[in-house]
């Protein structure tokens, strides 16, 4: 199985390298990496200007949004149920085997 190499750098000094199990029929790797980059940038201008959200609140905004774009495929709704929680299900499970690098802060 094809791996993604993502690494995710937190805003409050956190670092993970992921490795996401691609889907057989992912077309276009980069794309799916520069899609998730922008998705990620976007919602921390988000927090610049509205202030912070709960982590409940963005789990569920993202889960929203999952919800309306696996609706936009035209295909049986069983079909789309399996793609989009196994999708889930797989890259749930590579962040959590991702080890968390913190960057040490403070003054010298």
């Amino acid at each position: 199985m094809k791996v993604l190499p993502f690494t995710a750098n937190t805003e409050t000094g956190d670092q993970f390298e992921i490795e996401f199990p691609l889907h057989p029929e992912t077309v276009d790797p980069i794309k799916v990496s520069q899609l998730a980059s922008a998705i990620l940038q976007q919602m921390t201008n988000e927090f610049k200007i509205c202030g912070e959200m709960s982590n409940g609140d963005v789990l569920q905004a993202l889960s929203m949004v999952l919800a309306i774009r696996a609706r936009m495929i035209h295909a049986p709704e069983d079909t789309i149920n399996s793609i989009a929680s196994g999708l889930l299900k797989t890259a749930l499970k590579a962040a959590s085997d991702a080890d968390r690098n913190s960057v040490a802060s403070g003054h010298a």
